[in-house]
């Protein structure tokens, strides 16, 4: 009934503070060992009282009486007592549950300080131990110094005792040599004495003994010659007096001449059969018709793909259809392709390839116009077709009428157009060359269609690098078998990097940077490839290309086709 009394209820009635539980003493875990006099002097229990709250709980009361719901004003009175009671209780076991888990901490960190000094003490049992076998172990090698010098000094005494003992014995030796050498004179000189006055004393005899070998050696000789000169001069008048022995002989002789001329003629011609059906001409470098094809690895620039679809495509139904091949060249920048698109449209087109190249020509000289009719003969042999790819051809294929060329490259270049001067079903011309300006108006007559190979794009660089990477660096970390390790980065942002830098490279410097990488891990201490490696590699190769491009600008101006670009660091 406290609102009756003043004492705020939970609706805000009444004027009185609420009742609040003492606070906690520092004493009270002990059991109340305090005395009274430590305790501070109780409140006045009336002094917060409020009589207005009395006046007001005797109207109130006289109110009650005579409402009918006095009944159930009672009941909420005493339900809000009780609920003040539960509120008091609970704060009192909120007070135990803070009291609790005070000693908990306290029980925790009185353990803290227990672990701390076991562990104080660890430590300093541990330093006692390491002191104490540092000791020990200076102990045993101070030991083992002075086992050793001990060991040394008896050494040298056996090595001072051997060293005397062999110089006596090879004083001994000395001396022994020095005696069986003066009695081996001694007897010598008595046997060369003796020896002489024998042979002073024979000397009539020995020579008539050398007279008489001599006598019987010439007699022997002339006996020899006699008996040969007979047997043989019998033997030929015997075959001369008989005509049949003669014919035969003769015609034996006439048939083993035919025999061999004959069988000289056949090997010839034989060889020169078997050369033209299954022999290589030796201008030509690389074929399929003697080794196997193999599949081709680098990608083609995706800016010349469809055009290099239609060429395949029209190559492998004019192979099917028996038609006649059209000659094509491909002109760019070196490093871009040329020769890998050459042997893709053999192998798309199901016809063998032979590459050949312009520089070993002109060494051959005289002997060029033979090797160039040797090259097409072979080639017309083919039964699936053959691309005959010609590797910098502008090295022999240049004008007649400006350039001056030797008389044999001439008869050569004469020879070239000659057997190119119509279309064939046996065999397809492919030229590559740097400098097309720089051919002979006949051959530019010949081509039937022209390919511009451009230095790649970032999107075709980034396609290199992944494929160069996956290919000299990661398939062989993986597989194990060599001594090559990769370190933990992004495989895919550090190409797409490598790709943005490398603005002006060819595919033949990108494949040679990820050459470059693998050597460098290959010389690194533990074989690990990491990512600082790569980048002062490719650091590096920025540098020798953009040093390169300076020695190109000096050389003088070049076509637009085969101009390189130079990297946006540079152009800049």
């Amino acid at each position: 009934m406290s609102w009756l009394f003043g004492i705020k209820g939970p609706k805000g009635e009444g004027a009185g503070p609420p009742l609040s539980l003492p606070p906690a003493q520092p004493g009270a875990e002990g059991g109340g060992d305090r005395g009274a006099g430590d305790r501070p002097a109780p409140k006045d229990k009336w002094s917060n009282f409020d009589p207005t709250g009395l006046e007001r709980a005797a109207k109130a009361a006289r109110e009650l009486e005579h409402s009918r719901h006095a009944k159930e004003a009672l009941s909420l009175a005493q339900m809000q007592e009780q609920t003040l009671q539960l509120e008091q209780q609970s704060k009192l076991k909120e007070y135990e549950a803070a009291v609790e888990q005070l000693k908990s901490e306290q029980i925790r960190v009185q353990a803290e300080e227990r672990r701390k000094s076991l562990s104080e003490e660890t430590r300093q049992h541990q330093a006692r131990a390491q002191y104490q076998d540092k000791l020990a172990r200076q102990r045993y090698e101070d030991q083992l110094k002075q086992q050793q010098l001990l060991n040394e000094e008896n050494l040298r005494k056996q090595e001072e005792s051997v060293q005397k003992q062999e110089a006596m014995r090879r004083a001994t030796v000395e001396r022994e040599m020095e005696l069986r050498h003066k009695n081996e004179m001694l007897r010598v000189e008595a046997e060369a004495r003796a020896r002489a006055k024998a042979e002073r004393e024979n000397a009539d005899i020995i020579r008539e003994q050398i007279r008489l070998k001599a006598a019987e050696h010439r007699q022997t000789i002339l006996e020899s010659i006699r008996t040969a000169g007979t047997l043989f001069g019998e033997g030929f008048r015997t075959f001369v007096t008989d005509w049949d022995k003669v014919t035969a002989t003769v015609a034996g002789l006439t048939l083993l001449a035919v025999g061999v001329y004959s069988a000289k003629n056949a090997t010839s011609v034989a060889g020169r059969y078997i050369e033209a059906r299954l022999g290589k001409p030796s201008l030509v470098r690389e074929t399929s018709r003697i080794t196997v094809l193999e599949a081709l690895r680098h990608p083609v620039q995706p800016s010349l793909e469809a055009r290099v679809r239609d060429i395949a495509i029209a190559t492998r139904n004019t192979k099917k259809n028996h038609s006649l091949y059209r000659n094509i060249l491909m002109y760019g920048p070196p490093g871009t392709g040329k020769t890998l698109f050459a042997k893709k449209l053999a192998l798309h087109s199901g016809m063998d390839y032979a590459i050949m190249t312009g520089g070993d020509v002109a060494p051959m000289g005289r002997d060029g116009v033979t090797a160039m009719h040797k090259v097409f003969d072979w080639a017309s042999t083919s039964r699936r077709g053959l691309l005959l790819f010609v590797d910098e051809a502008d090295a022999f294929l240049r004008k007649r009428a400006t350039e001056k060329i030797s008389e044999d490259l001439r008869a050569t270049l004469n020879a070239f157009l000659h057997r190119t001067g119509q279309h064939s079903s046996k065999f397809m011309l492919v030229l590559a060359s740097n400098q097309p300006e720089q051919f002979d108006w006949a051959v530019n007559d010949r081509i039937d269609e022209m390919v511009r190979f451009d230095l790649p794009q970032r999107e075709e660089r980034e396609r290199l690098v992944r494929m160069y990477f996956d290919k000299y660096i990661l398939k062989p970390a993986t597989e194990g078998k060599q001594r090559l390790k990769l370190a933990q980065f992004d495989y895919g942002k550090k190409c797409s990097e490598i790709a943005r830098l490398t603005e002006g490279m060819s595919g033949r410097e990108i494949s040679q940077l990820a050459v470059a990488w693998q050597a460098m891990a290959y010389a690194s201490e533990d074989g690990v490839l990491t990512e600082a490696m790569m980048d002062a590699r490719v650091q590096d190769a920025i540098q020798q290309h953009q040093q390169k491009m300076q020695w190109l600008k000096a050389e003088g101006p070049r076509p637009e086709g085969n101009q390189p670009r130079l990297p946006s660091t540079q152009a800049e």
